[in-house]
């Protein structure tokens, strides 16, 4: 590896360890904020991997969450919890697999479309099913505490950026890349375009499964309409384009300042908050095209440029 590459990864492990203080505060609002910000910040960082080199946007995000608490609720008393997280990443890769089989032809407005579908089919057949056996929810008793979580979760963000940081670097990478900026170029040239999409909605489906897995004992209660809320695939995709999808680390400077400000607006304006998120929206593509990371690179280009006519 690169002297950068080695700079860069000492630099994300000492960050790890000062973020896996927080529990340490004793402060329970803090530790609820810090369980968030890692939550997002794995469900961003995987919808990145996908839809950041292929373009493809993706609001599969809230399917994936949901199967993943469910797999929880439906297990918990038939299995141990360390068991149900593999389980929940499984069934989360294997429909991603089959969803993207039958979807990833699909490009531009038609994918968005049918990704934002999925979640609420899915919401509406767990609904249908619950009726029919008489149970409107499921609870998710566990001794797991917040603070344990929030362990599990940036560990979980650990592996995914560890895991975005190998493909990078693969052909796979490589692969994705000529797929975004040309997928008939890339076809031409011998790429498999579809397995190589497929592979990588593969690892952001199982990943979105496996946190919603997790979350899963913070709810304790958890039903169709809380476990399967596009309001949460919209926050994943405004989190990872408010930071800028060209950098590995970019989503987390979206998702940081993102749940700050959600918070306050949900504490503030609790009945705006559709609103508010398609404000943000808006706000985000018109004024800030690539995000903070377009931005960065943007300012870092001009500061070339002034440097080389000095």
């Amino acid at each position: 590896m690169k002297t950068q590459d080695w700079k860069n990864l000492g630099w994300s492990a000492a960050l790890l360890v000062v973020a896996a203080l927080l529990p340490l505060t004793n402060d329970g609002y803090l530790i609820s904020l810090g369980v968030s910000i890692a939550m997002y910040t794995v469900l961003a960082t995987s919808w990145a991997l996908f839809s950041g080199p292929t373009h493809y946007i993706s609001l599969a995000t809230a399917a994936f969450f949901g199967i993943g608490t469910y797999v929880m609720g439906s297990g918990i008393e038939h299995l141990p919890y360390w068991v149900l997280l593999p389980i929940a990443g499984l069934i989360g890769g294997v429909i991603a697999a089959l969803v993207g089989l039958a979807t990833l032809r699909l490009s531009g407005v038609y994918f968005v479309i049918f990704t934002l579908g999925l979640a609420e089919m899915t919401r509406q057949a767990v609904t249908w099913y619950q009726n029919q056996t008489g149970h409107k929810g499921t609870y998710v008793l566990t001794e797991l505490t917040d603070p344990d979580i929030y362990w599990q979760l940036l560990g979980l963000a650990a592996l995914v950026f560890l895991l975005g940081w190998a493909i990078g670097r693969s052909k796979l990478g490589f692969a994705l890349r000529i797929i975004g900026d040309d997928e008939d170029v890339a076809r031409h040239v011998g790429i498999n375009t579809a397995l190589s999409k497929i592979a990588l909605f593969v690892v952001s489906g199982a990943t979105a499964a496996i946190v919603g897995a997790m979350i899963a004992p913070r709810y304790i209660y958890i039903e169709p309409a809380t476990a399967f809320t596009p309001m949460l695939s919209f926050q994943v995709v405004i989190m990872a384009l408010l930071g800028g999808t060209g950098r590995l680390w970019g989503p987390l400077v979206g998702v940081i300042p993102f749940t700050l400000l959600w918070e306050a607006i949900s504490s503030s304006f609790p009945n705006q908050t559709t609103l508010l998120l398609g404000l943000s929206f808006l706000a985000i593509v018109y004024l800030l095209p690539g995000g903070f990371v377009g931005l960065y690179d943007r300012l870092r280009g001009r500061a070339k440029k002034r440097s080389a006519m000095a």
